[in-house]
């Protein structure tokens, strides 16, 4: 294990930690540049930056051509690649419940007697609002309705081809049928796929950087296949990619996030709704996220999410409370039900019918969280030391999904029942961004309930930015988290950028194009490291489940 931790925490108690003789940072350039101080990894900043860049200023410069190529691009990925989206998240699931299960889940992150840095209430608030946090507020009302609505519209076909948007087969005329396909395909989206995909890249991560004594950065986890070559180009063009995938999956957040917090704001205050104004909004949040930045990890992040979770239990509370309860609280556990009745279909990568929903959906939605994974995945593992795998994996993907149902219930099943029982058409027709709002406006306190909708997506906004500076700062300074501030300030000040040319250049669409792109190459990534990790955690001491102080879940 190297002497240089680069900031690092020791482990405690007994791990099996790799021989070699690389020093944490010893390829990374320190220098003082006035006041500011630097500590990069040459080749992994120099590369991933100007990659950016270029595509930033080409981005710019051709504008008009921009768009339509992106959206031929999103296309041709999710039409032609489905079937490895959709069989990859599939293998994740599949890894980590198997995890849970085994004795290998009695592994501790950061040695047999590490304890937890951060109390359950702190950590699953960071976890969880790093993880999902703008993306529930976006979609928690507009992706049931849509798949409710194209659900209830049953099959189109037009000239042989399938043309409509249901998933599977659809539910024509059915409202009962199309509630619970709608919600089925919603909570696939939201649930066990996705926080598997983060679960595994986290816990490799940790296990290699906390208890293998390697740097904090992606090359590390593949230390068992590739060895002593991670530390040259091998290694670089991992970290290169997670990188790039971390901007660009941050910048698809970030640009939905603007889009319903202008949305919103023009709902309300009619402020106008165009590139202007969503530049001007995307400035003024990555300067609230540099305050964060400079605040720290627990005087920024974790504050920030706290503040955020609650205010995100409150406007549940409320939507419960106001809303249909019985139905509400009866409909969490039917969708659960729906859920687990249709997961076979909905997850099947081969020979489907459905192709505008298990592309233009599920593919796109693989492929975003996938590329959104480093970034994830590194502030996870940042926080969650002292855990077992098992305690690990139980609370990344079961716990959260919990709430994810429960969420989507509450907010799409109100929506639901607005349009079934009683006749309400604008949540059915609005624009996606629009569906939250349009939503609350028929339900008290609606203009209070709608400017927290938009303070919630604002400081996600905050916290996905300052906590994606953290990760795609210690990934480009060699797995080094003790890296100057002014490096975060820069990846934090990028990512913004980054946001506004993506907006734009091709808006949304171009956003979700870059994150497709990123995240192809990136999932060939993640099933090596899956494998990987398997390797690294059969070598791992554990104690015995017969022993004292062999409880799976730390008290903390």
């Amino acid at each position: 294990m190297s002497e240089n931790n680069g900031g690092i925490q020791r482990p405690d108690g007994k791990v099996k930690a790799i021989d070699t003789d690389y020093q944490i940072g010893q390829d990374n350039i320190a220098l003082k540049v006035g006041p500011l101080g630097l500590d990069i990894h040459n080749r992994v900043f120099a590369i991933s930056g100007l990659s950016i860049v270029m595509f930033v200023v080409l981005t710019l410069a051709f504008r008009n051509s921009v768009e339509p190529f992106f959206e031929g691009l999103r296309g041709w990925l999710t039409s032609n690649m489905d079937w490895f989206f959709l069989s990859a998240s599939n293998i994740f699931v599949l890894v980590c419940l198997a995890l849970i299960v085994t004795p290998l889940g009695r592994v501790r992150i950061g040695g047999t007697e590490a304890e937890p840095d951060y109390s359950y209430a702190g950590w699953l608030a960071m976890l969880f609002a790093a993880g999902m946090g703008i993306g529930l507020v976006f979609f928690g009302v507009s992706e049931p309705m849509s798949h409710f609505s194209s659900s209830l519209g049953g099959v189109t076909v037009e000239n042989g081809v399938r043309t409509d948007w249901a998933p599977l087969n659809g539910a024509e005329g059915d409202n009962a049928g199309a509630q619970a396909l709608g919600m089925a395909a919603t909570i696939y989206h939201w649930a066990l796929h996705p926080w598997s995909i983060y679960a595994l890249l986290a816990l490799g991560l940790a296990i290699f950087s906390f208890n293998k004594g390697l740097p904090l950065t992606m090359r590390s986890i593949f230390y068992p296949l590739f060895g002593e070559r991670i530390w040259g180009w091998t290694g670089h063009v991992i970290d290169i990619l997670a990188v790039v995938a971390t901007v660009f999956g941050l910048a698809t957040s970030l640009g939905y996030g603007a889009s319903q917090a202008m949305t919103g704001l023009n709902f309300l205050f009619d402020i106008p709704l165009n590139n202007s104004t969503q530049v001007m909004l995307i400035l003024a949040i990555t300067a609230l996220a540099l305050i964060s930045v400079v605040a720290g990890l627990d005087g920024g992040v974790k504050r920030l999410s706290e503040i955020n979770m609650g205010l995100a239990a409150l406007l549940l509370v409320f939507v419960i409370v106001v809303g249909p309860t019985a139905a509400i609280m009866g409909g969490f556990f039917d969708n659960i039900l729906s859920y687990l009745g249709y997961l076979p279909a909905l997850s099947m990568p081969f020979g489907r019918e459905d192709a505008n929903f298990s592309q233009g959906w599920t593919a796109f939605y693989w492929s975003w969280w996938i590329s959104w994974s480093p970034f994830v995945g590194m502030f996870i593992a940042r926080v969650s030391r002292g855990r077992t795998v098992r305690e690990f994996i139980t609370c990344v993907i079961l716990i959260p999904s919990t709430v994810c149902v429960l969420w989507m219930t509450a907010f799409g099943g109100t929506a639901m029942s607005q349009y079934v029982n009683d006749g309400y058409q604008a949540v059915f027709n609005a624009e996606l961004p629009l569906k939250l709002f349009a939503m609350l406006d028929v339900m008290p306190l609606a203009e209070i309930t709608s400017v927290v909708g938009i303070i919630l997506v604002v400081v996600f906004f905050i916290t996905s930015a300052d906590s994606g500076s953290l990760v795609i700062d210690t990934i480009a300074a060699g797995g080094k988290v003790d890296a100057p501030m002014a490096q975060r300030i820069f990846w934090c000040s990028f990512a913004g950028l980054v946001a506004i040319a993506l907006m734009l250049g091709g808006g949304l669409a171009a956003a979700q194009a870059m994150a497709v792109t990123t995240g192809l190459p990136f999932t060939v990534v993640l099933l090596l490291a899956t494998f990987s990790l398997l390797k690294g955690l059969v070598s791992e001491p554990r104690k015995p489940a017969n022993k004292p102080g062999a409880l799976a879940f730390s008290t903390k």
